[in-house]
């Protein structure tokens, strides 16, 4: 697109005059008015034997077997000493490894 050749104001660039007809704008579309709501559709009721059948007692649960707190408590200590363990070995192996890397930069 080529710019055209105005002189130095910025006529090109004003807004045109919004009271001018030719526009290029299409006529407005003429106000609906607004439609009420009538609500919901009625429903039918359904018929009466419209449930599907269901079991009227079903047997009661089962007890639970009692839990033994101090076998609990000696399971959770000794799973703790293997996690502390894996632990430390696992940050002395890094260490070591870190150690060396720093050994072979320095010297």
């Amino acid at each position: 697109m080529s710019s055209p050749n105005l002189p130095g104001d910025d006529a090109f660039w004003q807004r045109p005059d919004p009271a001018a007809e030719s526009l290029g704008r299409p006529e407005p579309a003429p106000k609906a008015e607004p439609i009420g709501y009538s609500g919901p559709p009625r429903a039918t009721p359904p018929p009466a034997d419209w449930r599907p059948p269901t079991v009227a007692h079903p047997p009661p649960p089962r007890r639970l077997p009692a839990q033994d707190d101090e076998a609990l408590d000696q399971a959770e200590g000794s799973a703790r000493t293997v996690t502390y363990g894996v632990g430390l070995v696992a940050g002395a192996i890094a260490l070591v490894i870190i150690c060396l890397l720093c050994s072979r930069l320095f010297f």
